[in-house]
């Protein structure tokens, strides 16, 4: 399984990569132009049935991307996880595109295609061109005042699948005839509505549809890998950094993490409740190992500056978790070095270890006996990092660079 996305810049150099990046721009450019969408007549004529290329093209676009990815992703050549899916904000998308939609209608373009017209000097696309431009100033000088719903119904990565609760082959499947029906329809209505003949679509059509299906139907077959696959993908490299403890983080280092306001610090601690309740970390989250592959989208969708530290008693659960969230490719994962215990055996006092500390026990169990469940309201769940200064460690978590956005659309 190809872990990480293709990095030009390291291929090629940082200059010629932008190269790359050019030739790629105008390539689309181009053929959006000798497609006829750097014409607003041709656009806005979809919103009114006579001429559907808009629909035929973007639809093309979403199954064509949709087969390689789930399909190549099926094969093991691929990393669903790696590719950015832009996280849902339910309501503000809505309105967002109803807001779009509108300027669609009444301009004819959307921000892509009219920058394809202004390029080839068109009036109408340099002043809609001009209103993308004053939207995006007015949009920066006023979102303070919404912020709030700006930022309201936030969904994470949430994809059909999510929604229906359905494998990705069944998804992939139904996209696709849904799309070949939606082609389907739009000729129907170019034909009577548009009085356009159906004879210029030549009949390539009929098998590219297909071909779709057929690929759709291998992608329901082979299924998406499991977790368990990813991990044995990745288990020769991952089992090494394991071994040479290259991602165990000491508490001091931890503490001096939690300090740094640079980063977002997320202490997830996989014991069940109650040895949670007993004793845990300020701010630490409960999220009980056998949990760990339900909450890995959420991780995924976390800013690029987040780091996340796995603790158990020990180590033996936080080593389980850590498996399975690398295996689902999320970033800057690491495991507190020692667990809870080793936490504790840094940053209480003598006399409470005196008190509290067992002579013995069994792997993986609380090395503290506590007279109650008082969690975080013990002095070693908030330690003052002024005070443990003087302890010195090896730095060992090193933020890994997250891949950013892309727009996707004709936007």
């Amino acid at each position: 399984m190809a872990p990480f996305p293709l990095d030009l810049t390291g291929i090629f150099g940082h200059w010629p990569a932008y190269l790359v990046y050019v030739v790629i721009g105008f390539a689309f450019g181009y053929v959006l132009e000798i497609s006829g969408f750097g014409k607003s007549t041709k656009l806005a004529a979809q919103f009114y049935f006579k001429e559907m290329t808009v629909l035929k093209v973007m639809f093309t676009g979403i199954v064509v991307a949709m087969l390689g990815v789930f399909l190549t992703t099926a094969l093991g050549l691929l990393d669903y996880n790696l590719i950015w899916v832009n996280p849902t904000y339910l309501w503000p998308g809505i309105v967002g595109g109803l807001i779009m939609g509108v300027g669609f209608i009444i301009g004819g373009f959307c921000p892509g295609t009219s920058l394809v017209s202004a390029a080839t000097g068109k009036i109408d696309g340099l002043f809609f061109v001009g209103g993308v431009f004053f939207g995006i100033f007015m949009f920066g000088e006023t979102v303070s005042s919404f912020e709030t719903f700006w930022y309201s119904s936030f969904e994470g990565r949430y994809t059909l699948m999510d929604l229906f609760g359905l494998p990705a082959g069944v998804i992939v499947l139904g996209v696709t005839v849904m799309a070949i029906g939606a082609f389907g329809a739009s000729e129907l209505a170019e034909k009577h509505i548009g009085g356009l003949s159906l004879a210029r679509f030549g009949q390539w059509r009929y098998g590219a549809a297909v071909v779709s299906v057929m690929i759709a139907a291998v992608v329901l077959t082979i299924g998406q890998p499991t977790n368990a696959d990813k991990w044995d993908a990745i288990e020769g490299e991952q089992q090494a950094r394991l071994d040479e403890r290259a991602v165990f983080a000491s508490p001091a280092e931890i503490l001096s993490l939690i300090d740094d306001p640079k980063l977002i610090v997320r202490m997830i601690d996989v014991r069940d409740e109650t040895e949670f309740n007993l004793f845990h970390v300020l701010d630490a989250e409960n999220k009980p190992a056998a949990n760990t592959l339900d909450y890995a989208n959420e991780l995924l969708a976390a800013p690029a500056n987040s780091v996340f530290v796995l603790m158990s008693n020990d180590e033996a659960r936080a080593v389980d978790a850590w498996r399975v969230l690398v295996a689902e490719s999320v970033p800057n994962v690491y495991i507190l070095d020692g667990g809870v215990n080793n936490w504790l055996d840094t940053f209480s006092d003598e006399d409470f270890q005196a008190d509290y500390r067992l002579a013995s026990y069994t792997d993986d169990r609380l090395a503290y006996q506590f007279d109650a469940a008082l969690g975080d309201r013990y002095p070693a769940a908030n330690p003052n990092p002024d005070v443990f200064s003087y302890i010195t460690f090896t730095p060992i978590v090193e933020l890994q660079v997250k891949r950013g956005p892309a727009s996707g659309g004709c936007g």
